[in-house]
């Protein structure tokens, strides 16, 4: 089973950043900057990192690349340096896809390489009905225990009813569920499900980017039994906290602090869900369909320093039309959701080797 102390931390929810690929001019891993991306995740603060997600490039899993078991390994590494010097263990998350042998075979290499958990991915079982799509489920549930994931179908999801998800965390080696349909709807599909299976061991995450404030802010409350059973989304697993990551944490703790107090929210916050919001349109090119999503966060983080280019596996994989002009009017409109300087301040030590 899960380790005590990261159920604990994933139960209280952090942040969690999908860990994006460090290339050269090359298209080779460039080692030191892969690495140094861990290091600055870390540093701002964030409770753990998902490896081998689709923000680290699903070809690292082409035989030709093989890149898949190296970058969780680096990452690994990294976490086993952070976690000498913590009260408390970072949660290892690394993204599981494929057909049921593959997916089996990646939570094989995911337990070897020292990972709790596995963000199962369903892109590939686009055609198989519920009890086959929870059949594949529970195998790689045998092997590392796993996050339920629910993507937008625009980017190679597939709509899951409630009636999945109410069997789906059934599963007893189900941890957690990152929510990412990109629809309000389908959101309540997962969180109702959850609360009427009554398990209070599953933490909801938000991959919803187009809601992030908001999805952490708001109580989910049912009635259940004749009473009320609340749940919230307490964290976030996401690509766009692969970019500004220091404020995404301080972001967390506030909309925490908010949600502890039971307080009203006030008007700024839900200012800030817009921003955020907008923000995510221009870093995930939204008006390209999404096209540029990964060349937009690399995009970021080449301004800072941390890449030396916006280079992916796929060569076609670049910034979409007018994105990197929607880039530069979101720096400027929202200058305090970057945290360019705090980058600034440590991207030496980071990029030591």
């Amino acid at each position: 089973m899960i380790d005590s102390q990261i159920r604990e931390v994933l139960r209280r929810g952090t942040v969690i950043p999908a860990h994006p690929l460090a290339l050269d001019a090359s298209r080779r891993l460039d080692e030191r900057r892969q690495r140094a991306l861990s290091r600055y995740y870390l540093a701002a603060g964030a409770g753990g990192l998902a490896v081998g997600v689709h923000t680290t490039q699903f070809e690292i899993r082409d035989p030709a690349v093989g890149l898949f078991r190296p970058v969780l390994q680096l990452a690994a590494e990294e976490m086993d340096r952070a976690d000498r010097d913590r009260g408390e263990p970072l949660v290892r998350i690394a993204g599981i896809c494929g057909k049921t042998p593959q997916s089996v075979a990646e939570a094989g290499i995911l337990k070897e390489e020292g990972y709790a958990l596995g963000l199962l991915s369903l892109g590939a079982m686009r055609d198989a009905d519920d009890a086959a799509l929870l059949a594949h489920c529970r195998a790689v549930a045998e092997v590392v225990p796993i996050v339920g994931f629910y993507l937008q179908p625009a980017v190679g999801g597939r709509v899951l009813p409630y009636r999945f998800w109410r069997q789906f965390v059934e599963i007893e080696r189900v941890a957690a569920v990152k929510i990412a349909p990109f629809n309000r709807y389908q959101t309540l599909d997962v969180v109702r499900a959850v609360a009427e299976s009554g398990r209070d061991d599953i933490a909801l995450y938000t991959g919803n980017d187009d809601n992030i404030v908001l999805d952490l802010l708001t109580p989910y409350r049912f009635k259940i039994g004749g009473r009320i059973v609340e749940c919230r989304i307490v964290g976030g697993l996401l690509g766009h906290w692969a970019v500004w990551t220091r404020r995404a944490v301080e972001l967390l703790e506030q909309c925490r602090r908010l949600a502890k107090s039971g307080s009203d929210i006030p008007a700024e916050m839900l200012e800030r869900n817009v921003e955020v919001t907008d923000s995510n349109a221009a870093l995930f090119d939204a008006a390209n369909a999404f096209a540029g999503c990964i060349a937009g966060l690399h995009e970021v983080l080449r301004r800072q320093g941390l890449l030396q280019g916006i280079w992916c596996l796929n060569p076609r994989e670049e910034l979409g039309l007018g994105q990197k002009e929607e880039i530069d009017r979101v720096y400027a409109a929202y200058p305090h959701l970057n945290d360019d300087a705090f980058v600034a301040v440590h991207l030496d030590e980071w990029l030591a080797s």
